[in-house]
């Protein structure tokens, strides 16, 4: 068993109590990374309490052996695809998908997710053509916060009289 996979078994349970799920794991360079989420969106109460109960049960099972950091945190606005499962969740949304250089096609891919198989995805493209690209072809990919009309744009400004003297 996989650290990812021993800590998904000793954390998911305890997360589930609290109405939370874990969208990702990662344990790379010293980190270990969980990414949990909940319907509706996450909040900053929520992740500091998934933080202590994950902290408290690795403590107490040691999945890991040497020294590591831990980060609970929110998949974010943007978030990553790693995993069919993740794809199958954005169906519907725009996502930015980059392939291996060796992949056929161009290396990006921009626009609606549409579909999901066991062996990849299909990508309506910007231009409306849609391209399938298999999984083992996707070097990165994510989902893409798009902002609606006018938001991020400062408010204007309010007009000055001119004053006379």
């Amino acid at each position: 068993m996989t650290v990812v996979e021993r800590v998904r078994a000793s954390v998911a349970p305890l997360l589930a109590d609290l109405g939370l799920e874990i969208y990702d794991i990662e344990h790379a360079g010293g980190i270990l990374r969980i990414s949990v989420d909940k319907p509706g969106g996450i909040d900053l109460d929520s992740i500091a309490l998934a933080t202590r109960v994950v902290s408290r049960q690795l403590d107490h099972d040691d999945p890991i052996p040497g020294r590591y950091t831990l980060e609970v945190t929110s998949p974010g606005i943007e978030r990553p695809l790693r995993t069919p499962e993740h794809f199958e969740r954005a169906v519907g949304q725009p996502v930015n998908v980059r392939t291996h250089p060796d992949a056929p096609g161009d290396r990006r891919a921009r626009g609606e997710l549409t579909a999901v198989d066991a062996d990849g995805i299909t990508v309506r493209l910007e231009d409306g053509t849609e391209r399938t690209i298999r999984f083992e072809e996707i070097e990165r990919a994510r989902t893409v916060f798009e902002w609606g009309p006018g938001a991020g744009s400062a408010p204007p400004r309010p007009k000055r009289k001119a004053h006379s003297s």
